[in-house]
């Protein structure tokens, strides 16, 4: 580690105010930052720590929707979405390890955008809305690419509202030392139609599987995607499995989380 500032402002706008100085980095649960820092691959001066503002911290249902606070914890959500969004909780009560559930959260999680991360999937299924200091971003506008998100510099994740389908499911098929998806799947069916996000997969990270959602829209059972297959191409290669092992995951997670939910 190295030498550099810390303060802990008790409101967003004092965060947004110290992210204004230069080279000042953003803070959540550091379940990502923290090790970056330690293999020196970020050298931020200042370092804002969201975890004193109580404004970005709960889980409550506003209307419809499931809004959840950006400096939530995963146990947090774990436990208070349960009643309300059990898939949502499931997926929460299942990232990492209980250290990494009790200190991350669901706004760094979203923020960092890790092309192997449950929330992207969770937020693209159900159509969320990101909102931060400034604005609301759509789900389906917010995620860009590999580590890459609709977010500007300085612009803080305040509260992520999910609409809470009619039947969801959330099937991941891990990898054991580290617990990331090697590839999971969100399915939500909602009376407008089925929404099917894939996360672990593709070298872009999280994406929506839009063949699997037609075929589901119009037929909600397993064997209305039995002839389906996800285009390999673009996917991740690496030790734990081939791009077309990972297409074929998809196909076998896709089919497990529609029986589930049905």
């Amino acid at each position: 580690m190295y030498a550099f500032d810390f303060v802990r402002p008790a409101t967003v706008e004092e965060a947004v105010a110290a992210l204004a100085t230069d080279e000042a980095q953003a803070l959540g649960g550091g379940q990502t930052l923290i090790p970056t820092l330690k293999q020196r691959l970020a050298s931020p001066g200042t370092l804002v720590s969201l975890t004193g503002i109580a404004a970005m911290k709960g889980v409550a249902m506003q209307g419809d929707r499931l809004a959840i606070g950006g400096g939530t914890p995963h146990a947090v959500v774990a436990r208070e979405a349960a009643r309300a969004y059990p898939t949502l909780a499931a997926l929460a009560g299942h990232i990492g390890d209980p250290a990494v559930r009790n200190r991350g959260t669901i706004g760094g999680s979203l923020a960092n955008n890790d092309p192997s991360a449950d929330y992207p999937a969770g937020a693209l299924a159900s159509g969320a809305t990101i909102v931060t200091n400034t604005r609301e971003i759509a789900a389906d506008d917010y995620f860009q690419g590999m580590f890459t998100t609709a977010l500007e510099p300085g612009e803080i994740i305040t509260e992520v509202r999910f609409p809470v389908p009619e039947r969801a499911n959330y099937q991941k098929f891990l990898q054991p030392a580290s617990r990331f998806a090697l590839v999971g799947v969100f399915v939500a069916k909602f009376a407008g139609g089925v929404r099917v996000a894939v996360t672990g997969a593709s070298q872009d990270g999280a994406f929506r599987w839009s063949d699997a959602e037609a075929a589901l829209s119009a037929d909600f059972r397993p064997e209305a995607i039995a002839g389906l297959a996800a285009d390999p191409d673009g996917m991740i290669g690496d030790l734990h499995g081939s791009p077309e092992y990972r297409a074929h995951l998809i196909g076998v997670l896709t089919r497990r989380a529609v029986a589930a939910a049905a």
